[in-house]
């Protein structure tokens, strides 16, 4: 046991957990915080590379290089077989992937004064939505590259249940929980039943009713946050001299984490000073143009996402963009944002749907709703849920540990 943890790789931030008496299950990874942003840096200027908070530092006082984030996006998908090109040299997405699992690995064995072998990753319910091959292709890989960072002996487990034995080392009582893992890529769901009882059990597949998930997260509400409320500033649905609207797909790849990179090449450049010399709304395009030759797209997408979380507590947040231009300032409504992303509430609350209706249990069985992920704390979703389950307890866990943390506890009965 003394050589097992719980790794959670997760599409914004990733953690490592090791069972240790009288002591944290998670490990400190940076600046003593136990969560490691999943962030790659490639330092042009030093040719050096960073991880988590630094690397975002060094990206944003406008240091050369190359930033990739929400690598775990790729799995399951064609992209995952590709490559960038970092300083000049074509780099494989596997061994991206692979060297970010690698530091994980080396952090969280500095931080526990021990080697790691043995692991249980955490997965989502479906890294692919209603395709199966491609799921298992998916932790498939993940396993290649867990195996290719170090560790001898990988084991998974999906996500919400790692969360759910989190939540059970605190109860007192049997009860039938939901729990709601709402994380950067992916929503995954599980029904299960906990009690202090059954925590001591290496087996609990009895216990678990249901699981269920969708391939919608807080990179998605920030993908339609900008097209909503952003990108119409540097040129989104304006037209050409010839009517025809400024094509979507530089936009569309700027407001996605993990494609922001692809507006950058020379192919593209060239295409937009086509679009620009034709556009009717010229000052809205030198923006995206100043945008994509500053390569200041993470910036851009940074600033969302800190305006979708300051407005789960507020009802507007002003933005200031001086990047693109000294007077680009405006203000995005908690309203809006609920406009843009309806349709991604409306697809997590259809698979909860469906989550009971392959257990056959009805929404007054449920005792709590035991809330995980950094994105579960929407308040538009969090109104959805509570109209589903008014009888239920609503509770928060750790919103970015409470997966780590049980996957730790499950990694210490799988391999003791």
């Amino acid at each position: 046991m003394t050589h097992t943890c719980g790794v959670d790789f997760g599409t914004s931030n990733s953690t490592v957990g090791s069972v240790r008496p009288g002591e944290s299950l998670l490990l400190p990874l940076e600046d003593g915080k136990a969560t490691l942003p999943s962030v790659v840096f490639f330092n042009a200027e030093d040719n050096t590379t960073s991880f988590g908070r630094a690397a975002l530092a060094e990206y944003l006082t406008g240091t050369e290089g190359r930033l990739m984030r929400s690598m775990k996006s790729l799995l399951g998908t064609g992209l995952m077989e590709g490559q960038t090109e970092v300083q000049g040299r074509a780099l494989p997405f596997r061994d991206l992937l692979a060297q970010f699992l690698g530091e994980l690995k080396r952090r969280g064995e500095q931080a526990a004064g021990k080697a790691f072998s043995h692991a249980v990753f955490g997965r989502p319910v479906h890294f692919v939505d209603d395709d199966a091959t491609a799921d298992k292709l998916a932790e498939d890989t993940l396993l290649a590259l867990a195996r290719k960072a170090g560790f001898s002996d990988v084991s998974f487990q999906y996500e919400p249940i790692a969360a759910a034995f989190t939540y059970e080392s605190g109860i007192t009582r049997e009860e039938l929980v939901l729990v709601i893992d709402i994380g950067g890529g992916t929503s995954d769901f599980t029904l299960v039943r906990l009690s202090p009882a059954a925590a001591a059990k290496a087996e609990r597949h009895d216990d678990i009713l249901a699981t269920g998930g969708v391939h919608i997260g807080g990179t998605d509400f920030d993908k339609y946050l900008s097209l909503a409320g952003v990108m119409p500033e540097l040129g989104l649905g304006t037209r050409m001299t010839n009517n025809n609207e400024v094509p979507s797909s530089y936009y569309f790849n700027l407001a996605t984490w993990h494609t922001i990179n692809f507006a950058y090449s020379q192919k593209v450049w060239r295409e937009l000073q086509d679009v620009y010399r034709d556009a009717q709304e010229r000052d809205k395009l030198a923006r995206l143009l100043k945008l994509v030759d500053q390569r200041d797209g993470h910036w851009l997408a940074q600033k969302v996402e800190e305006t979708k979380i300051a407005l789960s507590d507020a009802d507007e947040v002003p933005l200031l963009l001086d990047r693109l231009a000294s007077d680009l300032a405006f203000t995005l409504q908690r309203d809006a944002f609920n406009g843009a992303v309806a349709h991604l509430i409306s697809g997590i609350s259809k698979s909860v749907t469906d989550l009971l209706a392959d257990a056959g249990i009805g929404p007054e069985r449920v005792d709590t709703v035991f809330f995980t992920g950094g994105s579960s704390g929407v308040p538009l979703l969090r109104r959805e849920i509570a109209s589903m389950f008014p009888t239920a307890a609503h509770v928060e866990g750790d919103l970015f540990g409470s997966i780590g943390a049980g996957l730790a506890i499950d990694a210490a009965r799988k391999f003791s």
